[in-house]
């Protein structure tokens, strides 16, 4: 947590740094092209107005963006060479971020400010890059008469520049944050920003290009695309965070009936998904792992009479993997976690037994519901090494070794509940 808060001070220090910058350069030397600064102002504003939560907990605001994209690379309005500087870039960018946040703070849904100081510092690293050759470059059109291949060109590569930065940036961040390999970060990075930044830097070069000739009318036309995409994004968004919603009231049913003990499938899913993330899983892999880790012991409900506490550790081999093939039918009829049924299904297949190694994220859940099983939600660290123990000497045949040794360093770094 320590270098986390370090790292996001830094990145809020340093965007705060060039904000009081840009704003205190353009307040003395004063606002160049005034209207087309409030123009592309205002739609920054309204973009922050209508940012978005993407999974992972990532906050993006798309139109913000390319509004604040497309100011940076614009060379003219209507023929008139725009005569911004790169700090009034920024002092635009900044004006209408705080504009768009202000209605969400005034209803209590405050910004992430590291999300916010990315946007900022991303943008201000092209407009430094971009602003000081924008005359050359207007003069290389021939006055925005002639061929546009070459400014288009160097336009490209900068934002490219841009992206890999933010994704570098955000991929330390997340690393740091979730406790995940930087590699692994960076492909989710990569993964998740590669659909919202082609649309962004494309609708953002556009705004760009387009004013030459439809004037400030562009900004209407070119945002509305970026407008259906980030519909698009929200509509996923909602769906993903139904399905997760959903889940866990289906977990809950277990703790409700008296099957297993309360908090027993929060605590799975949380220490399952921290062993995947140390063992450099996918975000969408983890999403899975999460859902089946919730629903691990939905079979339980098949059950006559509850197990003692509902630790299946602590039953016979064929029951638990009877109570999961129970549950694999309940998820799988679901019609939409095929997936999530095939992880429960193998969470109790031994590990060494004489068919294939059941798939990861069953190895991870089987480990991990029987860790809780036997230190629930003690803190006690003398406890949680006995029960690691114990899972080490059945290692390589019930357990995974590999698995049973991510846990113990998820435990060590966080406690024996798991508590960042």
């Amino acid at each position: 947590m320590r270098g986390l808060d370090s790292g996001r001070l830094l990145l809020i220090c340093a965007a705060g740094l060039v904000t009081v910058c840009g704003i205190a350069y353009t307040a003395a030397v004063g606002l160049a092209d005034p209207q087309i600064a409030v123009a592309f102002g205002v739609l920054v504003a309204a973009g922050e107005l209508a940012r978005l939560t993407m999974p992972g907990n990532r906050e993006v605001a798309p139109i913000g963006a390319a509004a604040a994209l497309g100011y940076t690379l614009l060379l003219d309005v209507g023929g008139v060479p725009a005569g911004h500087s790169a700090l009034q870039v920024v002092a635009v960018m900044s004006a209408g971020m705080i504009l768009g946040a202000l209605p969400h703070l005034a209803v209590g849904r405050p910004p992430q400010l590291d999300a916010i100081a990315r946007r900022l510092l991303s943008g201000a690293l092209l407009a430094f890059a971009y602003r000081p050759l924008a005359p050359a470059l207007y003069a290389s059109t021939g006055n925005g008469k002639g061929t546009w291949w070459a400014v288009l060109g160097v336009m490209a590569v900068l934002i490219m520049a841009m992206l890999a930065a933010d994704v570098v940036i955000a991929a330390l961040l997340r690393a740091e944050q979730v406790r995940t390999a930087f590699r692994v970060a960076i492909r989710d990075e990569l993964r998740m920003a590669a659909p919202l930044g082609a649309a962004v830097a494309a609708s953002g070069t556009l705004l760009a290009l387009a004013s030459h000739s439809m004037n400030l009318a562009a900004l209407v036309v070119f945002a509305a695309p970026l407008l259906v995409t980030q519909v698009a994004f929200r509509k996923y968004a909602g769906i993903r965070a139904t399905y997760l919603q959903t889940v866990r009231a289906l977990a809950r049913v277990t703790e409700v009936g008296g099957y297993v003990e309360p908090g027993h499938s929060r605590r799975v899913s949380r220490m399952s998904v921290a062993i995947g993330r140390e063992l450099g899983m996918a975000e969408p892999e983890l999403l899975e792992l999460e859902y089946a880790a919730l629903m691990h012991d939905i079979g339980q409900l098949s059950l006559r009479d509850p197990i003692p506490g509902g630790a299946t550790v602590l039953t016979d081999p064929q029951t638990a993997r009877s109570i999961a093939e129970l549950g694999a039918e309940v998820i799988r009829k679901t019609g939409v976690l095929d997936r999530v049924a095939d992880i429960v299904r193998h969470q109790g297949d031994p590990f060494g037994g004489p068919e294939p190694p059941p798939p990861l994220a069953s190895r991870i859940i089987k480990a991990a519901n029987a860790y809780d099983d036997l230190v629930g939600g003690s803190t006690d660290r003398d406890r949680a090494a006995a029960a690691l123990e114990r899972l080490r000497l059945d290692g390589g045949d019930e357990y995974d070794p590999v698995v049973v040794e991510s846990m113990a360093k998820v435990i060590d770094r966080t406690g024996p509940d798991n508590r960042l």
